[in-house]
């Protein structure tokens, strides 16, 4: 077992040990410190706010900004590492969804067509999958194939455990795109983070005034099945971590155009419904890698699972 591997494990066992005032103080004084030490990760947390915002934010903002992002995201790994050691109720109630959102979704697992539904990094993912599975509906989504194996084992796992069907990004026995297809004909909710490509292989957009890519794979997914397809924006209260949908998204006439032209259409409205959740709450985005491609010079990324 290697040290990530161990911070990760001693995290999820100390973490759900102690009283979660205790835990959640010690985490916020973290995210703190790491605000002071300005380090890769949170330089580059500031640029990517930045863009979020404008340059007609004064400094000091964006420094207050900063912090608030980096307690959120503290936030979400303290309340990562607990999801395990909670019951079901615990995790009905941890998780607010909109209830026009609660409508749609019920609807589309009841009729069995699915949804596809296009995630930020924000807020608490983790804990929307979570209350997805504890609500009764059938949940599955894919999972980056981190280094070392045995930490994407414990990822997966975990994830496992609350209730969601976890494919990895490459190496499973079917390509992951088939198997999603599958799940939405059979009826299953199949959230997707969309709002950075881990391929290189990405449709490139329009993002809060820059050109970056974002994965294909919702879009695709929504055209080729049909099924509805949803943008979610996700943020936290004092109280519980909420979200709401927006959608279903028109998807492109299929005689309009060729199919790549059509998947391109439609990410970049992913990416423009993406944005303005991430506009209402950029407190909550987790972005701490580098995200544009026009920036002559990037801060170091560092790694979110």
């Amino acid at each position: 077992m290697n040290l990530t591997e161990l911070g990760y494990v001693a995290g999820w066992r100390l973490v759900r040990a102690l009283p979660r005032p205790v835990v959640a103080a010690a985490f916020r004084a973290g995210a703190d410190r790491a605000a002071r030490r300005n380090g890769g990760g949170t330089a580059r947390l500031r640029v990517n706010l930045r863009r979020v915002v404008g340059p007609e934010l004064p400094e000091a903002d964006l420094d207050a900004l900063v912090k608030q992002g980096l307690r959120s995201y503290a936030r979400y790994w303290m309340e990562a590492f607990r999801l395990p050691a909670l019951n079901r109720a615990q995790i009905l109630a941890g998780f607010r969804l909109d209830p026009a959102g609660v409508d749609m979704l019920a609807g589309d697992v009841a009729a069995g067509r699915g949804a596809v539904v296009a995630l930020p990094h924000a807020g608490n993912w983790d804990a929307a999958g979570a209350w997805v599975a504890a609500t009764g509906w059938p949940i599955t989504t894919v999972a980056e194939r981190l280094k070392p194996e045995a930490l994407y084992e414990r990822f997966l796992a975990f994830r496992q455990g609350l209730g969601m069907e976890i494919l990895p990004t490459h190496g499973g026995p079917r390509p992951a795109f088939d198997v999603l297809v599958d799940r939405l004909r059979a009826g299953a909710v199949v959230p997707l983070l969309a709002d950075r490509d881990l391929s290189a292989r990405g449709i490139e957009v329009d993002f809060f005034g820059g050109r970056t890519r974002m994965p294909a794979g919702p879009a695709l997914l929504a055209i080729r099945t049909g099924a509805p397809l949803y943008i979610a924006s996700l943020w936290y209260e004092p109280d519980t971590a909420c979200a709401s949908l927006e959608g279903p998204i028109p998807l492109p006439d299929p005689d309009s155009a060729p199919l790549d032209a059509r998947v391109r259409v439609l990410t970049q409205r992913i990416a423009d419904g993406l944005a303005a959740g991430i506009a209402r709450h950029p407190e909550d985005w987790h972005m701490l890698q580098r995200m544009w491609r026009d920036e002559r010079v990037a801060a170091p990324a560092t790694g979110t699972a």
